[in-house]
């Protein structure tokens, strides 16, 4: 069932966070143990939550939200996405929940949500699944498959094509927003200044990331939540209500931009928060 929200001015501290892109995707990014993942005297039984970044951003696109929840006696992370293959993605945030204690509520952000659906499955500590403006994949399909199920999406034209070198040889193709484009298609709504610090500081992402297929569905047998962003000009709104439904996940609309997390972190908070009262203690 959609329950809308309305739209939350952004506070002064999450500006703050968000003007610190660099020194917040450094102080998120390095894997952690649950001992030093948020506050340190939140109980044992409080799922610690892990965050997931999407393309184009960074881990201090979550640092309202971080705030938030650590605030709340969550343990937190953050890390770093390689944005590089979606197998190789998982395998890394697989890493990264297989070094934390206790039960877990995973995150995903635009492609990092098809990252979760891969990183969790055969992870029985994984408790729920929130997927914030985010690719929600059936086993066979990719992100670039599911963008083009609906119609809406602008996100083609304010890209260009990088080259990166590959470790065996030859290029690789990675797609960067253009940044006089930045704010509108990805962040509308944020303040300008923010805007210009979050696209100076976007992580491109591998093309080949957004072709390659998935090839496991964790929220199949996950307990799902969605957040629905209505002003999405990446991913079709449409397309993501779609994936909700399909996911069967407890949803929410927020007329919000793609870059929610930033605009509007209380509701995303709210939503986490939601899924992790879901989570019993010893279950």
């Amino acid at each position: 069932m959609n329950a809308p929200i309305s739209r939350r001015t952004v506070t002064a501290s999450l500006l703050a966070g968000a003007a610190a892109l660099g020194t917040a995707g450094a102080a998120y990014s390095a894997p952690a143990t649950a001992h030093d993942t948020g506050r340190p005297h939140a109980r044992p039984d409080t799922p610690t939550v892990v965050l997931i970044h999407g393309a184009f951003a960074d881990a201090s696109s979550w640092s309202g939200v971080v705030e938030r929840l650590q605030r709340r006696g969550h343990r937190v992370l953050a890390p770093a996405l390689p944005l590089r293959g979606l197998a190789s993605d998982a395998a890394y945030i697989r890493s990264v929940l297989d070094s934390v204690t206790g039960p877990v509520v995973l995150v995903g952000h635009s492609y990092g949500g098809a990252v979760i659906s891969q990183a969790a499955a055969d992870a029985p500590h994984v408790k729920a699944l929130v997927y914030v403006a985010a690719f929600v994949p059936e086993v066979g399909e990719s992100a670039l498959q599911l963008t083009d199920r609906f119609p809406g999406s602008t996100l083609g034209q304010a890209t260009v094509t990088q080259y990166y070198p590959l470790p065996g040889g030859g290029q690789g193709e990675e797609l960067v927003i253009k940044k006089d484009l930045f704010r509108r298609q990805f962040a509308a709504g944020v303040p300008v200044r923010t805007a210009q610090v979050m696209a100076a500081g976007q992580r491109p992402i591998a093309l080949a990331a957004l072709r390659e297929p998935a090839t496991a569905a964790a929220w199949k047998t996950i307990p799902s939540w969605y957040l629905v962003a209505t002003e999405d000009r990446n991913i079709p709104p449409a397309a993501e209500r779609w994936m909700a439904e399909r996911a069967r996940a407890r949803t929410v609309a927020v007329r919000a931009p793609h870059a929610v997390s930033v605009s509007d972190p209380g509701p995303v908070t709210d939503l986490i928060l939601s899924a992790a009262r879901s989570v019993r203690p010893g279950h």
